[in-house]
């Protein structure tokens, strides 16, 4: 079928330097340190008392061996706070945290996380699985020493104690005397306290287990029994040889889920009281906070993941009350929006109920006063960085939140009157913010790029105007991407019309020494999966940018299924995986082939996870279609993946027909008619490596000829300096070979 296509060209964008004595990018330079995107401010926090910002930075020598830094706003100097190095050489850490930084995407070293005490006059820290306090203004102090990794460490409210897990355990270490407490002793096995499941870590971005009361007098904690989990071994081959066996409880979707209970202990009196959460334990709880009048507030979610109640409950009797109820017809997606303020009394919350998220103000008693934010366009979704709400402020009488209000592919900081009206917005458009706004409502710090500028850190009235860089990251002479600026690569920004009249966004790349008049190979860059969103107006030198500069045309778009449209844009894709997403994929391509400068006959498709899945399923629905493909650790049935995140999208397995089957690449095996590469870590433990095992399997009982790359000791991320530049070293060759053949 012949379909028109409508192309609104929205955004072009380069650089103003004369292309003279520029240095190739090279996959190397790529990967090497200093970063090539320059000095990043990483878990940036604003100091509870206003005086500094704080940031990670990594080092110069080594870009993942990050370390503690600090801007003074008073006197406008940066200085290093803590010297990583300095403190611990050698890192070593057990399992249980190596696991959860991979739930977290943290791949660096040295110190990756921090906090702040309430009054802002201190500073906590893990490092080498042991724990540091830092005075501000003072020495260093280790508060442990243990041969076991102390995790999720964290400073009470008031400042008296710091409280961490330890194998499996919670702790309670009181400042004013070093006393360690164990607030629970029975953790081992498939028993844990204070401590997030693989589910809650991977999928409901809830990395801890226990939370702190305002007074410092209780302490909330689940408590979780896997025993019914599946136990899975992994096996991780290792470079030097031999195997290592790893057990993993692992929740392959349809089987039972950990089983997550809720207490709270008062620390005075050690009386623990069980909150009272139903018979039914096959649900979730994604999110449990305190309101400041002492209540507890859970947010519990249905297995099927239809419903998600906030309930109220009484710490000192365990018992609750459903408060709210959000319900939808497909999945209701879960939010980190939930902000009390008057001391409890009333508290804003975000929902889809309209179709699009959005703000409302509610009494306690879960009454609502006023919806706050409406319109075609979203509250930015929950992400592993939290939710769009950043802030409200009382006092001035505004909540502030980031959204995609004029665009998606931008993302800006907005702020509305808790009395209602208009929303206004407080940062420059034209790129992608992320931000945080201080506890008085005086100033933010907005961490933003856009296509034509790296990412910077800046400080900023209320009213947007720039008051001070933290790293401004200019493209100078001193920038490490300097010496290769001439030679970048313009982005165009567009979009086009599919049969049901959505738009779509897409970002376009043209060659090096680009010739309208010669036809170019090209090549389609993906995700298309749900809580994803790829065309942005953001900066990236990536190896999309090496791709470009090897003479290749990169095409990259957001499908239906996709985040940031809206629900009805995300439900298509319920019960029935690779379909939308796919036609929409293939539409986009098929707009890229009939571009005059592209050859239709060379365009190639790569992804990476999700990514990886729908190269897979384009390439065997539309067999011919794509030149060649690469298929990073694709999931290849939704069997071998987890409970939260497939049961969303698909429903229990066996439940709806044939779901299951028809949203599997196993179902075509024999379709396979284009040169493939596949590649997996052999250490993954989200995307089980046991999924390029079936492929493979089927794929050799179809007789279909493919390539295949694997990874020993690498997890769902190829981590490692040369284990990345093989990586890319052999994807371009991959599509070198294919696309290019003898003209290369």
């Amino acid at each position: 079928m012949q379909r028109n296509f409508i192309f609104v060209l929205t955004f072009l964008v380069g650089t103003t330097v004369s292309p003279v004595n520029a240095e190739p990018l090279t996959i190397e330079r790529l990967h090497a340190s200093p970063a090539i995107n320059g000095s990043l401010a990483r878990a940036v926090q604003i100091s509870p008392d206003g005086a500094r910002v704080t940031f990670l930075r990594g080092k110069d020598s080594d870009k993942n061996q990050q370390d503690l830094w600090e801007y003074k706003l008073e006197s406008g100097k940066t200085g290093m706070l803590v010297d990583s190095l300095v403190l611990v050489s050698d890192e070593s850490l057990d399992e249980v945290e190596l696991a959860r930084r991979e739930r977290q995407r943290i791949y660096a070293s040295g110190i990756v996380e921090y906090m702040f005490s309430t009054d802002g006059t201190a500073l906590l820290f893990p490092l080498g699985g042991d724990l540091y306090y830092l005075p501000i203004g003072g020495d260093v102090k280790r508060l442990t020493n243990t041969p076991a990794t102390e995790t999720d460490a964290k400073i009470s409210p008031q400042g008296n104690f710091v409280s961490y897990v330890r194998e499996q355990n919670l702790y309670v270490l009181a400042l004013s005397t070093g006393i360690e407490r164990a607030i629970t002793t029975d953790g081992a096995g498939a028993i844990s306290y204070a401590m997030a499941d693989f589910a809650a870590q991977e999928e409901m971005y809830r990395i801890s287990g226990y939370w702190w009361s305002k007074d410092d007098r209780k302490i909330a904690f689940t408590r979780t029994d896997e025993s019914g989990v599946v136990l899975k071994n992994r096996y991780e081959i290792g470079v030097n040889g031999g195997v290592t066996t790893i057990a993993q409880r692992y929740p392959f979707a349809g089987t039972p889920n950990a089983i997550v209970d809720l207490a709270v202990i008062d620390l005075a009196s050690s009386k623990l009281t069980w909150m009272n959460l139903g018979k039914n334990k096959d649900h979730y709880l994604p999110r449990i906070d305190w309101s400041p009048d002492g209540t507890l507030a859970v947010q519990r979610q249905s297995r099927d993941q239809k419903l998600i109640e906030l309930i109220f409950f009484d710490p000192a009797t365990g018992k609750g009350k459903v408060i709210l109820k959000e319900r939808q017809q497909n999945f209701t997606n879960i939010h980190s929006d939930l902000r009390f303020i008057e001391e409890g009394k009333q508290f804003v919350w975000s929902s889809e109920r309209s179709g699009f998220r959005h703000l409302y103000l509610y009494k306690k008693n879960g009454s609502l006063r006023r919806q706050l934010t409406s319109g075609d366009w979203q509250v930015a979704a929950t992400s592993r960085r939290g939710g769009g709400l950043r802030s409200v402020d009382e006092t001035h009488g505004f909540v502030y939140f980031e959204a995609s209000v004029e665009t998606p592919t931008e993302r800006n900081l907005y702020r509305v009157p808790l009395n209602g009206g208009g929303v206004e917005r407080l940062t420059e458009s034209g790129g992608w913010h992320t931000t945080q706004v201080s506890s008085d409502g005086s100033f933010f710090v907005d961490s933003g790029d856009s296509p034509i500028r790296p990412r910077y850190t800046a400080i900023r009235s209320m009213d947007g105007q720039l008051l001070s860089y933290v790293t401004e990251n200019a493209l100078d002479e001193k920038h490490p991407y300097f010496p290769y600026l001439a030679n970048h690569l313009k982005s165009e920004f567009g979009e086009f019309v599919v049969e049901d009249g959505t738009r779509l966004h897409y970002q376009i790349t043209k060659p090096a020494h680009f010739d309208p008049e010669q036809k170019y190979p090209a090549i389609v860059f993906l995700y298309g999966g749900p809580g994803a969103q790829l065309v942005r107006h953001t900066w990236a030198v990536t190896f999309n940018q090496v791709l470009a500069q090897n003479g290749y045309v990169i095409f990259t778009m957001d499908n239906r299924g996709s985040s940031n449209r809206g629900k009805a844009f995300e439900d298509v894709l319920y019960r029935n995986m690779a379909d939308y997403e796919v036609r929409d994929q293939v539409t986009g391509a098929q707009m890229l082939k009939n571009l005059a400068y592209v050859d239709p006959e060379r365009v190639g498709i790569y992804g990476w996870s999700y990514g990886g899945y729908m190269t897979l399923m384009s390439m065997l629905k539309h067999p011919g279609f794509f030149a060649a493909g690469i298929a990073g650790a694709p999931v290849t049935d939704w069997r071998l993946y987890d409970t939260h995140y497939t049961e969303q999208y698909m429903g229990m397995p066996n439940y709806f027909g044939n779901a299951y089957k028809i949203s599997s690449p196993m179902t075509y095996v024999d379709k396979l008619a284009d040169p493939l590469l596949l590649i997996h870590g052999m250490a993954d433990d989200n995307v089980f490596f046991d999924n390029s095992v079936a492929l493979i399997g089927a794929l050799q009982k179809a007789r279909k000829s493919f390539e295949l790359m694997t990874y020993p000791g690498k997890s769902h991320r190829i981590t490692g300096l040369d284990e990345k530049i093989h990586r890319d070293q052999l994807r371009l060759d991959f599509f070198d070979r294919h696309l290019k053949g003898s003209n290369n």
